[in-house]
């Protein structure tokens, strides 16, 4: 069976799905118990970057903001659809707008550390004191390896917009 999931995006300047990405990773961060991010942060860095959103029935179920740059500011999926590609379908989408895709993930997040190594990210180096609870960082890249973008655009090619297997 097919669901189909439609791919928005909030262009710098535009907050119109902010109030939901900020519950989502609030939903998330209070199941996984990570560090308690302030609003006003994350509104302001929302509101700066691209913002590629997923949602399922009108349901945002993951998002990705990026800078110009290529540098993933919130990466999220929610825990109820994760392993099953979303994750994978963010990073394409931001691939195929940038040469290269950056990020930080804290040296205790396995999860995190697995998927960003699983899709062709490269720990380039570890930053000690990186988060505000002086916890430690890795900082982490994808590309310019043009044959990796095209597996990442693959993936979206392949469920074509707006769809995914179940």
């Amino acid at each position: 069976m097919s669901v189909t999931v439609e791919k928005r995006v909030d262009g710098p300047g535009n907050t119109d799905h902010v109030e939901e990405a900020w519950e989502l990773k609030e939903r998330i961060r209070e199941r996984e118990g990570v560090l308690k991010q302030r609003r006003r942060f994350f509104v302001d860095a929302y509101r700066r970057a691209t913002s590629y959103l997923l949602f399922l029935d009108d349901d945002l179920i993951g998002f990705a903001s990026v800078r110009r740059d290529g540098y993933i500011l919130f990466l999220a999926v929610g825990p109820e659809v994760r392993g099953e590609g979303y994750g994978r379908r963010l990073v394409a989408e931001v691939a195929d707008d940038h040469r290269t895709v950056s990020c930080h993930a804290r040296t205790t997040n396995q999860e995190a550390l697995d998927f960003y190594q699983h899709v062709g990210f490269e720990i380039k180096r570890r930053i000690d004191n990186y988060y505000e609870d002086r916890g430690d960082a890795y900082y982490l890249k994808l590309g310019p390896d043009e044959r990796l973008r095209d597996k990442l655009s693959e993936i979206l090619g392949r469920w074509g917009p707006g769809r995914r297997r179940r």
